[in-house]
């Protein structure tokens, strides 16, 4: 693809948060995101995934220019992101709809429908209130809050779960953005709510041409929603390839863990032995040497693992991995 296709770029992403004692003495720093890169297409869905601590919020966060990177940079559009340009955040953040995890919380309870969909359209400086309205009732026809009539008057408790979440995707979409950051938009809601919520921003982006970039640990859900997947361990991306190749063929260990981990409704599987490392994932202040996984993975390599990090390996076109599992290759690819 050409650079054209390239909607988001980030390169070499870290996320610090600096750890003060009393307020005063500098102990250190929490390596939330710690040297992340991949790329975003123009109409395309990624899921990012990992256990919870693992840094997937904070990088979304930090795409969304909330967190200023600590080092590495984002382009949007060919543009390098500058989160001190207050007029250039503005103009970024009209082109960036955010989906967060809690809807209820997510939404203001002393507004209506109505004025939730019209403040962020009165911000960016559409006066004209009739075209403002005809944004609001397509907005909540797109998410299938229907009759429109019948939802314009309600406040946030008066709508079900699912139905909140609609209204924040509906104020995600409202001014019309390349791309949705969506932090576990489905985490909070009940199962049945959960595939028509996925398959409403599956429809949104095939109908806008959206690019969607889905914050999740569940990987169950992945396979019908994303082209991609990237999946994070301790603040680093460890392995990124298509949907379809990783969940048939996982390469890093850490990775075919998630995998195993994903319950099976079948109960003729139940003696089915599940290798699921035990341990807890790393502490982003004070991280292991080498790689970050190598003290819970199975297929350690003594005195290599635990002292070197991992290059990116290219297995695939398209399926890259951070294991030294892959050092053949690396030796392959340097040749």
């Amino acid at each position: 693809m050409s650079n054209h296709d390239v909607l988001l770029a980030v390169e070499d992403l870290h996320t610090w948060f600096e750890i003060r004692r009393f307020g005063f003495f500098r102990v250190g720093n929490v390596r939330a995101v710690d040297g992340v890169s991949f790329v975003l297409h123009r109409g395309e869905a990624v899921a990012v995934v990992g256990e919870s601590g693992c840094g997937k919020s904070t990088l979304a966060r930090t795409i969304l220019g909330l967190y200023t990177p600590t080092k590495g940079r984002i382009l949007f559009d060919g543009e390098v992101l500058d989160t001190k340009n207050d007029r250039a955040m503005r103009a970024y953040r009209a082109q960036v709809g955010y989906v967060q995890q809690d809807p209820f919380g997510a939404l203001p309870p002393f507004m209506d429908v109505q004025r939730i969909l019209d403040e962020p359209l009165v911000i960016n400086g559409l006066k004209d209130r009739a075209t403002r309205n005809a944004r609001i009732r397509q907005a909540l026809e797109d998410v299938r809050l229907t009759p429109v009539d019948d939802f314009l008057g309600k406040f946030p408790h008066q709508l079900s779960g699912g139905q909140q979440q609609r209204l924040v995707i509906a104020r995600a979409i409202i001014l019309q953005p390349k791309l949705i950051v969506a932090d576990e938009p489905v985490s909070m809601l009940d199962a049945s709510v959960r595939v028509e919520i996925l398959q409403l921003l599956r429809r949104l982006q095939e109908t806008y041409g959206i690019s969607i970039i889905y914050i999740t640990h569940d990987l169950s859900t992945v396979r019908f929603f994303s082209e991609r997947i990237f999946v994070m361990y301790g603040a680093k991306i460890i392995e990124q390839a298509r949907t379809r190749d990783l969940l048939d063929s996982p390469q890093h260990p850490y990775t075919r863990a998630l995998l195993n981990a994903i319950p099976d409704p079948d109960p003729d599987n139940a003696h089915r032995f599940r290798e699921v490392p035990a341990g807890e994932p790393p502490s982003l202040m004070n991280p292991p040497s080498g790689c970050r996984f190598h003290p819970r993975c199975p297929a350690v390599i003594k005195g290599v693992c635990d002292v070197n990090v991992p290059p990116d390996v290219q297995l695939e076109p398209a399926h890259q991995v951070a294991c030294w599992l892959y050092k053949d290759h690396v030796q392959q690819q340097s040749a």
